[in-house]
């Protein structure tokens, strides 16, 4: 994983609606929320991503955007977030590019960790969560770091 302090690596991708992504075009806009995650559909990741959609609006009134990454198809991330009404977009990585960017690697080869970064306006990594089995767990500490960051007031979920 990466360590908070560090500059947050850049890097273009296209999200699940076929808009292009650029981590460098939201320097000085908004803070980042980006979290990996193994695979749409399953139990675990459902209730993380799930987790993220029912706290959408307090991680907003931070001026932070979510986004999530995984190996799934741009189809599987479409109904993903159709089914499950997720306000944010999901960028697929079935190369495991940005997984690898980001050092979001498993110990146990076969199995891919659930890892979010908080990334500040500055593209710097302030947070760098791990939680594999408390998949509910991101988000508590993603909105503290945002407090941090922003020095603001927590927000009401």
């Amino acid at each position: 994983m990466l360590k908070p302090g560090t500059p947050a690596p850049d890097f273009t991708a296209t999200l699940d609606d076929g808009t292009p992504f650029s981590l460098a075009e939201q320097r000085c806009k908004k803070h980042v929320v980006l979290y990996f995650y193994p695979k749409d559909f399953t139990p675990g990741c459902t209730a993380q991503a799930c987790s993220f959609r029912d706290n959408y609006g307090a991680i907003a009134a931070y001026d932070a955007i979510i986004i999530g990454v995984s190996g799934d198809s741009t189809d599987s991330h479409q109904s993903f977030r159709e089914r499950h009404q997720l306000p944010f977009p999901l960028i697929p990585d079935p190369d495991g590019r940005l997984r690898a960017l980001y050092d979001a690697k498993g110990w146990i080869p076969w199995m891919q960790p659930r890892v979010t970064y908080v990334i500040d306006k500055d593209g710097i990594i302030r947070a760098a969560l791990r939680h594999d089995l408390r998949v509910t767990a991101h988000v508590p500490e993603v909105l503290e770091a945002l407090q941090q960051i922003t020095g603001q007031q927590p927000a009401k979920a």
